[in-house]
């Protein structure tokens, strides 16, 4: 589709929390305008997501700069061979900001595989301890790596008081069922506009609407009719309309739930 004939972001009534994004990669030398707009695209927050060692100052720096920005401490699998000692100390400290929300991103990726898979586990493994320690919901990337992802969560059950969201859900009906079976919510982004997302456009319709969170993992995965663009926070009602659709509900009664899920998962006292 070109740009002359892409229809418009969609205004919706009820404000949007975006629950995923790196704000830090975004293309843009002026951040402040950069959220403006987002927020004019009707997000109230923004959750910006920590995945290395290097940016966990970064988050904090952004979070303490804008008011409608919260974030993340922890490690993504591609960058768990960097996982240690004195990250994990940088993780509990950067927790201690009231603006900080979550332990994440963390998990397995076995695409890519750009650490080995033992120390995944073992990275994945200690920060759902250190989640369970400081109470905090946890933020999960999985990616063909079902069967490790239950078997370590399995391990962190009862020390995951306020357990969190398995993020840009991409996986099987069985793994989405077992976490939907012990309290995580799950999270969607464009992939589910995509064309040959049927099999995510599946898991969302098996999903109670009460364990949907929206977001964007912007710069990625931009969602039609935007793609080939970097993408954006202020594409995330294109995301709540495609949900909407699927989940045959009214976008306004998709979106007030959805707020309410994400507020009480990262934003309200436990």
């Amino acid at each position: 589709m070109s740009k002359r004939t892409r229809r418009p972001v969609p205004q919706f009534a009820t404000p949007i929390i975006e629950t995923h994004c790196h704000l830090d990669y975004l293309a843009s030398d002026d951040m402040g305008a950069a959220l403006a707009e987002i927020e004019s695209a009707g997000v109230e927050r923004l959750i910006t997501i920590a995945v290395s060692p290097d940016n966990l100052a970064v988050v904090l720096d952004l979070v303490e700069r804008f008011a409608s920005v919260w974030g993340t401490q922890g490690i993504h699998p591609h960058e768990a061979e960097h996982w240690n000692s004195s990250v994990a100390e940088a993780v509990v400290r950067g927790t201690a900001h009231p603006k900080i929300v979550a332990v994440g991103e963390i998990g397995l990726d076995y695409y890519y595989q750009h650490a080995r898979r033992e120390v995944q586990i073992s990275a994945f493994d200690e920060q759902l301890a250190l989640a369970g320690e400081l109470d905090l919901p946890v933020v999960i990337h999985t990616r063909d790596a079902d069967d490790d992802t239950r078997a370590v969560l399995a391990n962190h059950l009862g020390g995951l008081k306020r357990k969190g969201v398995i993020h840009s859900f991409t996986s099987s009906l069985e793994l989405a069922e077992y976490c939907l079976q012990e309290g995580f919510h799950l999270g969607f982004n464009g992939i589910c506009t995509f064309n040959n997302a049927d099999n995510v456009r599946a898991i969302i319709a098996a999903t109670p609407v009460e364990k949907i969170l929206l977001e964007t993992d912007s710069p990625y995965l931009t969602p039609a009719p935007y793609r080939g663009r970097a993408n954006s926070p202020r594409y995330l009602p294109l995301v709540a309309e495609k949900v909407a659709e699927v989940k045959a509900m009214p976008v306004e009664d998709l979106l007030h739930i959805v707020r309410h899920n994400s507020q009480s998962l990262f934003f309200e006292a436990p």
